[in-house]
Parts: C-alpha cells; structure tokens; sequence
C-alpha cells in the first residue's frame, strides 16, 4: 500500500467528490445530446470527433474543480494539462465514446481518474488515486478508490440531485478458459493502424467465444470489471482514456497492464480476468501484440 501525505483526503473520499461531480457531468452531456450534436473540431484524423458538448462538459468538471478543489491539477482531453500543488491531479475525459455520442449510440460514458504524483503527474510514475466512470444512459456509476475496491452504484435522476439504488461490489475470482470467454477490443481512428488491428483480431477470432467493440475504452475496462466480458485490450490509449477504468478493473481483481507486463500505456493497455490471464497473455504474445 502506498503511503499518500496525511493532509490529503482520503482516496474513498475523493472518489465520493469525484462521483459527485461525474454524475452531474454526465446528466449535463447528456442534456445536451438531446439537444443535437454540433460537431467543433476533428483531431488526429476526419472521424476524430470534438463535439461542443465535450468541450462544455470538460468545462463543467473544471470549474466544479477550481471551486471544490483549487489546488489539484488538471489533465483533461480537450483543455490539456494544469500542475498540481496538493499532489492529485484528475485526468478527465468528459465524453468518452464521442463517435457513440454523436451518433447517438447510447455507449459513452463521463470518465474521471484522480492519480497521486509527489512531483510532475506523469502516467508512467503516478499512482492510481479514486477512479470513477458513469454511463448516464444505464444509470450506472462504476467506482473505485486506491486499495478500497470497486462497484458498480445504480443510480436515478431526480429534481438534479441523484439517488443510489444498489451497490454491487465488484470482486473476480475462479478459473476461466479463453474458448468460452468474451474479449473485447477497441480500433484506432487512423486506417491503417485498423488493418493490423483487424489482423490481430482475425488471428484472436476462432480462440475466443467471441469479440466485442462498443467504441468507449472506459466501459470496456469497466466491462472487465464486472464480469460482461472477460479481457479488454487495445493499442493506442490516451491516459484519460484509462485513468479511471483500469483502477476500477484492477480494484476489481483484473489483471492490468501494458508491454512487457508493464504499466498500461499507449503502446498497450490490457484488462483481463485473473483466471484467464496466463492463457490470454500468451496469445496476445503470439498475435503480435507487445505484452
């Protein structure tokens, strides 16, 4: 177990903050969709979507942060980075799925990871602080704090202000074999990287029960989590895409890492039942894939 300073709040305690203003976050985003999509940019590539209601949603969690907590920093998708003077900084990605958004593909979710850096926060050295994730379109939130475990919170909207239905702790445990596993994948914006993501794909197909895409990295690593599909990975990340969801599966008892059996990173990030894990690791190895 890592030991934070004692002046910080407790990481079940942010994680609490961080439902609170995720939830919000998400009911704001949504709201918006109901209102029609305008998209303002493109990134890497023409389908590397940035809609106005990204970039309003990361405002919100920003300026709820400069409010509620002045000191942490900043990492989020559409506004970049702000250091922190506390030690936590919160990696956000307001709409994650933002082709499942614009499309109205009700597979997006609002993903807030908070990490502890004693000096500049950088994913390679950070330490996972409070993880949360909410799919507003399934009234889940999936939460996880350093060393607190994770669960999955059913919630509903009611006059602005939210109400927990169940809680559902999240724990993985048993054997499991790959034939009758579910693996889910995710594919890059830029064409040709998806050619050799299908090929490892193709080679993967016949070993597992089946494949699943559903287009937002939280959710699949949140999947994990709770058992709707049994390993996740995918090259290409970006640490908001991760932050939150791999410390909500890893609470959960996954396995999570990245090349070389490593930190989760661009090159890599992988989320797999323990049971699975040895199984499914060799065959990524063989597929091509750093592990």
């Amino acid at each position: 177990m890592t030991n934070f300073p004692a002046a910080l709040p407790s990481p079940a305690k942010i994680a609490d903050l961080a439902c609170d203003i995720a939830v919000r976050a998400a009911t704001k985003a949504k709201q918006l969709r109901g209102e029609g999509v305008t998209v303002a940019a493109s990134k890497s590539t023409p389908t590397d979507l940035v809609t106005e209601a990204d970039r309003a949603t990361e405002a919100f969690i920003r300026d709820e942060l400069a409010r509620l907590r002045p000191g942490d920093g900043f990492y989020g998708e559409e506004s970049g980075e702000q250091a922190s003077t506390t030690g936590l900084t919160w990696v956000v990605d307001p709409i994650d799925g933002t082709v499942n958004y614009t499309y109205d593909i009700p597979a997006w979710a609002t993903s807030i990871g908070v990490v502890y850096a004693a000096g500049p926060a950088e994913p390679e050295t950070w330490t996972p602080y409070a993880g949360v994730v909410v799919n507003p379109n399934l009234h889940e939130i999936w939460r996880a704090s350093h060393g607190g475990g994770a669960e999955l919170i059913r919630y509903s909207i009611d006059d602005g202000t939210y109400h927990h239905h169940s809680r559902e702790l999240l724990h993985l445990a048993g054997p499991r074999e790959l034939a009758t596993s579910l693996a889910a994948t995710g594919f890059a914006y830029d064409a040709d990287v998806r050619v050799d993501q299908a090929r490892q794909v193709l080679a993967l197909i016949d070993k597992a029960a089946d494949i699943r895409r559903f287009g937002a990295a939280s959710l699949d690593l949140v999947g994990v989590a709770a058992g709707r599909v049994h390993a996740y990975f995918e090259k290409g990340l970006h640490p908001f895409d991760h932050a939150a969801g791999a410390l909500i599966a890893r609470e959960a008892g996954a396995i999570v890492g990245g090349p070389g059996r490593g930190r989760e990173n661009c090159e890599l990030t992988y989320a797999i039942h323990p049971g699975l894990a040895a199984e499914l690791l060799d065959v990524l190895s063989e597929i091509g894939l750093p592990v």
